[in-house]
């Protein structure tokens, strides 16, 4: 008996891996990080279906109009199912419209059509969302396409089921064509970014005659009247329905027009619900599926292809097929419908440290599809984009699309115009937008001047001073492979060092620094903000990702700089005395605060690579400690799943690269720094056809430390990977063991890239 319950329990094991195998988007789930609010981000998320990189992603909507939150899991009513663009909360909306479908008396405001929903009747996958009304008795479901979707609502009896089409306030337009069961309209709403002619055009079609129909200008439902516009337009349609009737809408948009809108209706083609549900599950399989990983732990499967999942949303495609094929988009720098690829809704800030190197290596086809959308919005607007949504916002710091287009140089995804994006980037180097301070460099004349940005001219000094000094050696990467003369790149390899022009001699770590040349007597490590970016000197002293070498210097050696690694995670996370916890607290700040990691607050993006630098000084060991530390205490497929917020798939893109072994310290080098893997066995399907194949068989949570790593059978002691020997396919054999071994990787040989080691 015994032995037939064992082959009971082999077989259904084995049958659940044939079943598993393949099927990446089933593991996601798209509420990973919605149990957020203002005052503490879990991933400050709304559940996105939608295809990757897709132009329209559709959400339930739980917030009131106009809010950033869209969608808090803690919530208990759906107001509508919104067609949305937004990046994040705080950069909120834009060209967004609503359906909500109900049953009885006709109602439009939200607070008034809102319905009880619970999560026991909810299903959140990337490619297909469904949630039970319980005040209507109706039954939503939804699957996207990259511009166009899908919906299947399942009424009860009754004489008067409807749908509420709602385009929002700020300027909207809604006409109701009961010959042709559609509606068609457009909504302005935004949150900037956009010139004075920016619309979302869209077009609804409906599979059932309407029996009622009202227009809604301003609130006011009309019956029998079919156009609405104004300040917040609006419209009901009804029909009667009997007992689990289905009634299909089919929904498009475009940023051109509305015949544009219904050419993006196409994408639908003539395929049923359960038709385009199983493609687009095909698709995200397909694109998930590039990383293939295996475990026993299905929680592990779950919080990796989640993180997957939403690194592969964003930058978002902003472009159209026209009626001949050709790839056009809307430039929301000029108004005008030009050739060529466009993308948005992502902050380079963020993304440029590990969510475009993610792309480059494993999307590279996407990567250069990108590119060229970015050197298009620098043609169109005289800038690259820093923060785009769609247009130029004002947002954060830095000029680090010199890192984000000579990344993808270096890795070979720029094809074309390579020199004329670099020409761009000088050009951002040595200018600001007349309009957008983010855009550019601000204050880039006293940098240019005295080494450093000032910090009785500009906030936020040290930050920036930082990142234009790493900045300015992606700048001279790109031109010295592009051969351009030493004449032109020679001043970018000099100011890659002014990060030395900031460091703080007495106290050893990053400061900000007055024109005159003064340090601050009363400097606070702790102390947030002044000369720093959501941060402290404690974030920010270690962002030379150019020149780590160089700082190890600075700071006096190999053990002064782990001396100081090791104290950001013994330091207590205090905030310095200036801050009035009860007042001046931002969520970034008490993110940092709970996770019981000292100073290391990995909830904000300026510190995520700090733990990958005792690789350049001799003690790997303790890199391989901290990434399993943080992998295991701050990740999670649960609804608080993220330790701040995820931000444009970037702090998920460090838990992938993390996972598999490695991270992208210092993009625009060719090196990615190496951890220790979380798997057993994981694959990269390289879209040149060869395979990155990771075994590590005796990794477990406490052997989380590299004992030996082989490379296509040889050993390997060199404490990164090039892009090329990956780009190659490579076999990676990892002896794993529970106390470390102190003697791999502690030669300089073994260091990682470091300017001022490198001899140039």
């Amino acid at each position: 008996m015994r032995r037939k319950l064992l082959m009971l329990v082999a077989s259904t094991c084995m049958a659940f891996a044939a079943q598993a195998k393949g099927n990446y988007a089933d593991y996601v789930s798209t509420l990973v990080g919605t149990d957020s609010n203002f005052e503490l981000s879990t991933g400050n998320t709304y559940p996105a279906t939608a295809m990757p990189w897709g132009m329209n992603f559709w959400t339930p909507q739980t917030g009131n109009m106009g809010d950033g939150w869209v969608y808090s899991y803690n919530a208990n009513r759906i107001r509508g199912f919104k067609q949305t663009h937004q990046p994040s909360p705080w950069m909120n909306d834009y060209g967004q419209f609503a359906l909500m479908p109900t049953t009885g008396t006709p109602v439009f405001a939200e607070g008034d059509r809102a319905s009880f929903f619970n999560h026991k009747a909810e299903t959140a996958l990337p490619y297909y969302y469904q949630v039970y009304l319980a005040d209507y008795d109706i039954n939503t479901e939804l699957v996207p396409t990259e511009r166009a979707a899908m919906f299947r609502f399942t009424f009860p009896e009754n004489e008067q089921s409807c749908v509420v089409i709602d385009a929002l306030d700020r300027g909207s337009s809604v006409t109701i064509i009961p010959g042709e069961r559609k509606i068609v309209g457009y909504s302005t709403k935004n949150s900037g970014g956009v010139p004075g002619n920016f619309k979302n055009y869209f077009v609804i079609v409906f599979d059932k005659p309407f029996t009622y129909t009202a227009a809604v200008p301003n609130g006011d439902i009309r019956k029998g009247e079919l156009e609405a516009s104004g300040n917040h337009a609006g419209a009901i349609i009804g029909f009667a329905t009997k007992k689990g009737e289905q009634v299909h809408a089919r929904v498009a948009s475009s940023f051109i027009s509305t015949e544009q809108a219904e050419l993006n209706l196409k994408e639908l083609g003539k395929l049923s619900f359960d038709q385009l549900k199983q493609k687009g599950r095909e698709r995200w399989n397909e694109v998930l599926g590039r990383i293939e990983v295996e475990s026993s732990d299905v929680n592990e499967l779950r919080t990796f292809y989640s993180c997957l999942y939403r690194s592969t949303l964003f930058p978002r495609m902003f472009y159209e097929k026209n009626v001949k094929g050709q790839i056009v988009h809307y430039s929301p720098h000029t108004g005008e419908v030009l050739p060529g690829y466009l993308f948005t809704d992502t902050g380079f800030w963020d993304s440029f440290r590990g969510l475009m190197p993610l792309v480059n290596l494993v999307y590279p086809e996407m990567s250069e599809q990108m590119e060229e959308g970015f050197y298009n919005a620098y043609k169109e607007s005289g800038f690259y984009p820093e923060w785009a949504t769609p247009g130029h916002r004002g947002c954060m710091v830095g000029n680090n699309s010199a890192s984000v287009v000579a990344d993808a140089f270096v890795k070979g995804n720029i094809k074309k115009d390579a020199l004329e994006m670099y020409k761009g980037l000088l050009k951002g180097a040595n200018a600001v937008h007349p309009k957008v301070s983010s855009s550019g460099r601000l204050a880039f004349k006293e940098y240019n001047e005295l080494g450093y940005v000032p910090s009785d001219v500009v906030g936020q000094s040290a930050s920036r001073t930082l990142e234009y000094a790493y900045d300015d050696w992606c700048i001279y990467q790109m031109g010295k492979r592009l051969r351009r003369p030493a004449s032109e790149t020679d001043i970018y390899k000099q100011r890659c060092l002014n990060y030395k022009n900031i460091y703080h001699p007495k106290y050893g770590m990053m400061s900000g620094r007055d024109s005159k040349g003064n340090f601050p007597d009363d400097f606070k490590a702790d102390e947030w903000w002044g000369p720093f970016t959501e941060g402290n000197s404690w974030h920010w002293t270690w962002c030379v990702f150019h020149d780590i070498r160089g700082l190890i210097s600075l700071m006096g050696g190999d053990q002064a700089f782990i001396n100081k690694l090791d104290a950001v995670f013994t330091t207590p996370p205090t905030f310095g005395g200036a801050v009035d916890t009860r007042k001046q607290l931002i969520h970034e700040m008490r993110e940092m605060q709970v996770v019981n990691m000292g100073q290391y607050a990995h909830g904000n993006q300026p510190i995520q690579h700090m733990i990958y630098l005792y690789n350049y000084a001799g003690e790997p060991w303790k890199t391989q400690y901290w990434v399993r530390e943080a992998m295991r205490r701050l990740y999670f497929a649960t609804p608080d799943g993220y330790c701040g917020d995820e931000d444009n798939g970037q702090t998920s893109a460090w838990y992938i690269m993390s996972a598999l072994g490695f991270y992208s310290v210092c993009p625009a080098t060719d090196q990615y720094v190496l951890g220790a893997p979380l798997f057993k066995k994981a694959k990269v399907n390289l879209a040149n056809g060869k395979t990155i194949d990771l075994s590590a068989p005796a990794n477990s949570d406490e052997n989380r430390y590299v004992q030996s790593l082989t490379v296509n059978g040889k050993t390997y002691d060199k404490n990164y990977f090039t892009h090329e020997q990956l780009m190659r396919g490579v076999k990676l054999n990892y002896q794993m063991g529970s106390k470390p071994n102190k003697r791999r990787g502690t030669k300089p040989s073994a260091y990682p890239y470091s300017f001022s080691d490198n001899n140039e």
